[in-house]
Formats: C-alpha cells, structure tokens, sequence
C-alpha cells in the first residue's frame, strides 16, 4: 500500500481512511521546525521559574502542588505508568495504529512541546509495525482518553506490552530487536502524550469507515430485494427528490433506480400491476438512506476536522513563550458524532429487517412463505429473519446516545466528561451486527429473485447475485443454515457486492 505522508493540520479523510486499512504512515518533513521550536519553548518557560500547569505542577486535582525541577523527569514518568490503568481486551491492532497516527499529526503541529526524538520514537514504533497493547476500556473522553494515550506511552519508555506483527512481547523486548531505545521523558512530554482525544477519535473513525461499506451495502441489497418483491423504482425518480432537496436522498435514490436500469423483473410489471404504493421499507429507502448518507457525511467532517487539531493541554505558544491551559481534551465533537454513527447504523439496518420480513410474507412480496418452495415442509428463511430481528434490537439497546452521560472525576476537578470513547468503541459492534442483516437480506433477496427465473435482474444486480451464488447455491429443501449466512455476511463485510455491482454508489467523499 501507498505510504501516507502526514501533513499536520491538513490530512484529508482518504489518508485515514488508507492507514485504517493497513497504509504505513509518517510525518511530513515540514513538521520538524515546529516540533523543535516547541521543545525549545517548553525550555525558555522553565527558566521562567513559575509554576505552569503540566511541566512543573501536579495534574489534575494536584495541579496546585508545585514540583522541583530535580523531579520534573520523574513527575512525567509518573503520570504515564500511574495513568496506565486502562481494562479490558486490547484494541485492535487497526485502531491502535490509527491513533498512532492522528497522535503523531498532533504532535507534529508543535504545540506541545515534545523533544524531536519523542516524535521520531512514536513514528518508528508505527513505521516498524511496533503497535501497543492497549487495554480498551478506561476512558471518559475527557481530560483526554487518559488510560489507553498512557498505555501507549508506557511502551515507549519500556513499560508495557507490543505487538510486533502479531507477537505479543514486552515493550523493552520489542524496542531492542527494532533497534530503538525506550525514552527517557522530559518535561510537559508524558502529559502531552497522555493528553488527547486520539483513542476516541481512531474508534469513531473506524466505526465511519465500516458503516460507509455498510451504508453502500445496503444500496445494493434493497435494490435487490426492490427486485425480489417487484417493487416499483417510481419512488425513485428524480423529480420527487429534487423537490426535497436533501442532496444524500437524491444520491441514493439515483444510485437505487441505476442499480436497477434495465431489468427484466422490473419491465414485466410495468403496467397493469394492482399495487398502488409498495411498503415504506422499499419506497421509502431514499428519504431513509439519504439521511443517514448526509448525517454520516456530518459525522465524517467533525472527526476530520478533530483528526487535524490538536486536542492537547496545556497547549505551548512559540511565539510568545507562553503554555496556555484550555480545554481542547474534551471529546464532545467525537462524542457527538460518534453517537451519529450510532443512529445511522440503527436505521440501515432496522429497514432492511423490514425489507427481509417484507420478503418472507407472501402476502406483502408475493414470493412463497419464508422463501422456500415447499413451505410447511422446509422452514427456510424464518428463523434468519428472527436473527434480524435480533441484531436491530440489540443495535437499538447500543445507540442509546453515549454523549448525554457524564460522571464527576477527579475528585470533581473533571466534573463534566463527554463518553466519546465508549461512545465510539462500540460502533464497530454495531456495524458488524448490522452487516450481518444485510447479509441475510442479500440471501433472501437473492432466493426471491431466483423464483422470477427465467426473468433476470438489472446487470449490476445480476452481477451481485452471481457472486453470492458462486458460494451459496439457492435454497431447496432446509439445509443447515449458518455457513450460508457467514459466507454472504463476509461478501459484505469486505465490500465485495459493492465490487460486483460496479455502480458508483454516494460515499463520505
């Protein structure tokens, strides 16, 4: 894959999207100079000789106790093994890697005050494939994400665990065979690296990244079972949407109405059809899909414009020698859209359940009960659409918004907190489980096109339910029914319908 360079303050959402999946990253060159400068200044306010929150005090509640500069070094190591009190599995390797980088962006934009050879370790460990083991649950979204920035920096002094590739070893053991040596902090550093939304951020990118797979999907899979049902693609044309005005739903309803240009399923019930008006789980599907697309696209532009910030504290001014405290830690931008994410994937996947349940019922799709031929005998797609049904509830229990709740820390120091973390780490959750229904709307949709046989789909469509059947057969008689739903939830978890159809569906871009 193509390396990223890092432009601080300017990396667009396809350089994050690309180190997600896997892209190696650095820093852009032209981040040295602020880097040092800063480190310079951090100096220069030392000499000062007056107490500055981060670099000569206590932190949090203790910020009023002042530190000599004999204990300046152990007051940073302090703060990041004390800090290191994360919980809970590691993070994914993915995400870990994604907020090495946005920290390293940060970093670079010098106004933190971090040492050159802080930065250049940071982005070693990340160039070599050196990821931290970081315990994912810990953080409140504010103060920065505390617990897992100082699990990462834990490792870079030789505390901790790594994993190299996929070997997990201690953080000294990993440092020596790259040849690197662990840290020795100086001052504000251990703070500055604590101190971030980095972790919320990576987990809520992560989550956008694989609910645009989900959104694109789920295009494909309703015009599919638009198909299945002999549905009319009217609620489609342009002229009902450019008169909403909305620009996701008149995207989505161009993508829908093109995914089914020229079928033959679509021209045999043209005229003389006794339907009047579809279900809302199919005529709907612009006006639903278009508002989650542009409620994505929200989401997308607050976590690239927090992807580019620095969201540290206290934050170091060159210029003036000054180290100004503020409150850029506090993660509501990525707590807020992360409980967007959230919302969308709910309703992406409770309409395509109805689209699913719609299909089964052979007096609303016309198609045999369950989607077999010889119901009553064979089941067949009844109890997958209980686990539908199952996985949007358990979405909806999950998108309870994560930004309305807030606890006191710190001894009420910290007394309001965002919850962007949590809010953002379960989205990848929720996403799989949404990526699962429409898994199972691909197979029913497939099953229900199959019975209009000789008639065919649109070529995009055909295409898609090609693939599907080159690992699916159509289902006769009941078989056991589990590796027909991973093999169509894995075509849709790694985007490969979206790759079939060949269609240029609306994304974040």
């Amino acid at each position: 894959m193509t390396e990223i360079i890092l432009l601080p303050g300017e990396v667009p959402l396809a350089d994050w999207r690309a180190i997600y999946r896997g892209a190696p990253a650095k820093l852009d060159a032209s981040a040295t100079q602020p880097i040092a400068e800063s480190a310079a200044a951090v100096a220069r306010i030392l000499a000062k000789n007056i107490p500055v929150y981060g670099i000569n005090t206590g932190f949090g509640k203790l910020a009023s106790v002042r530190i000599g500069d004999e204990d300046l070094a152990t007051l940073q190591r302090n703060i990041v093994l004390s800090h290191s009190a994360g919980t809970g599995d590691p993070s994914p390797i993915n995400i870990v890697r994604l907020m090495m980088a946005l920290k390293l962006a940060s970093l670079g934009q010098g106004a933190s005050g971090v040492r050159p050879e802080t930065v250049a370790l940071l982005e070693a460990m990340l160039v070599k494939g050196m990821t931290p083991v970081i315990p994912c649950q810990g953080s409140v979204g504010a103060s920065g994400d505390l617990a897992p920035l100082a699990h990462m920096a834990t490792t870079m002094i030789g505390g901790g665990e790594i994993f190299v590739n996929d070997t997990r070893m201690p953080a000294t053991e990993a440092l020596a065979s790259a040849g690197l040596q662990p840290l020795v902090l100086g001052p504000k550093e251990g703070l500055a690296l604590l101190n971030g939304t980095q972790f919320s951020t990576a987990n809520a990118l992560a989550g956008l990244f694989e609910t645009e797979i989900l959104f694109q999907s789920a295009l494909v899979t309703g015009a599919l079972s638009t198909e299945a049902a002999k549905g009319s693609d009217t609620p489609f044309d342009p002229r009902i949407h450019a008169l909403r005005r909305h620009r996701g739903q008149i995207e989505s309803a161009d993508a829908l109405r093109g995914l089914m240009a020229g079928s033959t399923i679509r021209a045999s019930h043209l005229v003389d059809d006794i339907r009047v008006q579809d279900p809302y789980c199919l005529r709907c599907q612009p006006q639903v899909m278009g508002a989650a697309l542009d409620v994505l696209r929200q989401a997308a532009t607050t976590l690239v414009t927090e992807a580019n910030g620095v969201s540290d504290n206290p934050l170091i001014f060159p210029d003036s020698d000054e180290a100004l405290s503020g409150g850029n830690f506090h993660a509501e931008p990525v707590a807020f859209a992360a409980d967007m994410i959230a919302l969308t994937i709910c309703e992406i996947g409770s309409i395509a359940e109805r689209r699913i349940a719609m299909l089964i019922d052979p007096a609303l799709s016309g198609l045999p009960a369950f989607l077999t031929p010889k119901p009553g005998l064979n089941s067949g797609f009844m109890i997958p659409q209980v686990t539908s049904a199952a996985l949007v509830s358990e979405n909806k229990q999950r998108a309870y918004p994560a930004s309305v709740d807030s606890i006191p820390t710190s001894a009420n120091q910290e007394d309001h907190v965002s919850m962007a973390a949590h809010g953002a780490r379960r989205l990848l959750d929720m996403a799989a489980n949404a990526t699962a229904v429409i898994g199972i709307e691909l197979l029913a949709a497939a099953q229900g096109v199959d019975f209009h046989a000789p008639l065919c789909s649109s070529d995009a469509l055909e295409a898609v339910r090609v693939a599907l059947r080159k690992q699916v057969p159509t289902l006769g008689d009941d078989r056991y029914f589990h590796p027909d739903m991973e093999a169509a939830n894995a075509l849709v978890r790694l985007g490969a319908i979206i790759k079939a159809a060949d269609y240029p569906l609306p994304g974040l871009d």
